[in-house]
């Protein structure tokens, strides 16, 4: 994943040498505080976020409403903290089988190329559909490749391309279901073709809600979705979300694999994020991580934009907040945070 470009598995790579213990503390004068800004100091109002680097530039993409139709803009930034406009990064094509809902892009390198993984809306099927879509260059535009990516029968959304260390590349992904009033995702990973046309295999169910703050919504939502997964230490790393993003308990939980397929375990003191009102911390969820300049690892993720608003509400902002590993190597965040927070870049 190294070659003439970075990308965020390159990033992770390097997270091999990362430290099992909570950085030490920071000596900086500098902080940020979410949510996270644009060059205007205006709030970033984006949904599903999504942080790459190229070089010593991140650029951020997510779930967006552009002017021009359907699609998703992008930001750039140099110090993660504060993000300029930078146009459009994909849009839909007139002919394209996706007619609405395009949701949470995700952009990996692999093999001298840059992917986009995003879910559309395809009335002919009745399904949210993946598709997979390629550019030369990390600021697009990215064209469609494959539309659908593939087809299982069901929704499928949220898919997270993840590459190990031997170059296998996989793909997790929520089946998403609703049936009457009862909402429903599963978390399944699959083996990918090495050029990433398809499934190279059957789906293995990975996980579905089932701790306790799973289920605070038992009767009308019951989702494990936006799976993110990295490696460290030859032990695999998944953050997933879990509830329903425009109500107040939508929250982030870890699992652990010794394999890419599993069987994955979630941590017993999830979540490793949720709703506290008293910091107005409203459904921190959907996120991606990213190497800060400084080596640590951040989590990037939304939450409501007003903590106290009447929900549903899909008003949602960008938050970042450091992540650490304790001594026996559980995930563990600085977060998630309303105040002030040192930098050391």
């Amino acid at each position: 994943m190294l070659m003439k470009y970075w990308s965020v598995f390159s990033l992770f790579s390097l997270c091999l040498l990362f430290t099992c213990c909570k950085p030490s503390a920071i000596k900086s004068d500098r902080t940020y505080v979410n949510p996270l800004k644009t060059t205007d100091s205006t709030d970033l109002f984006i949904a599903d976020p999504f942080v790459y680097k190229y070089d010593s530039l991140y650029y951020l993409t997510g779930t967006t409403v552009l002017p021009e139709g359907e699609g998703f803009a992008y930001y750039t930034s140099s110090d993660l903290v504060t993000w300029k406009y930078k146009g459009i990064l994909y849009q839909k094509p007139a002919d394209h089988i996706g007619k609405s809902a395009f949701w949470a892009p995700e952009v990996r390198y692999y093999n001298g190329k840059f992917y986009m993984t995003y879910s559309c809306s395809v009335p002919e099927r009745r399904l949210l559909l993946p598709c997979l879509a390629v550019s030369d260059k990390p600021d697009g535009p990215f064209k469609d490749l494959h539309t659908p990516w593939f087809d299982l029968g069901y929704s499928a959304i949220d898919a997270d391309i993840f590459v190990d260390d031997d170059g296998t590349p996989y793909v997790y992904y929520s089946k998403n279901e609703t049936r009457d009033t009862l909402a429903s995702g599963e978390l399944y990973a699959a083996k990918l073709k090495k050029d990433l046309s398809g499934l190279d295999g059957d789906p293995v169910f990975v996980s579905g809600a089932s701790q306790p703050w799973e289920k605070v919504n038992w009767n009308k939502n019951r989702c494990n979705e936006g799976a993110f997964v990295f490696k460290r230490k030859g032990v695999y790393y998944m953050t997933y979300s879990a509830n329903d993003t425009g109500y107040g308990f939508y929250g982030v939980g870890v699992s652990y694999a010794e394999s890419p397929l599993g069987p994955w375990v979630k941590d017993e003191e999830n979540p490793l994020m949720t709703t506290d009102l008293s910091k107005n911390i409203s459904s921190p969820g959907h996120n991606s991580i990213v190497e800060a300049p400084d080596g640590n690892l951040y989590i990037i993720y939304h939450r409501h934009a007003d903590a106290h608003h009447k929900k549903p509400d899909w008003n949602r902002v960008v938050c970042m907040d450091r992540l650490y590993f304790d001594k026996k190597g559980k995930l563990k965040v600085d977060g998630p945070s309303s105040t002030p927070q040192k930098i050391s870049w």
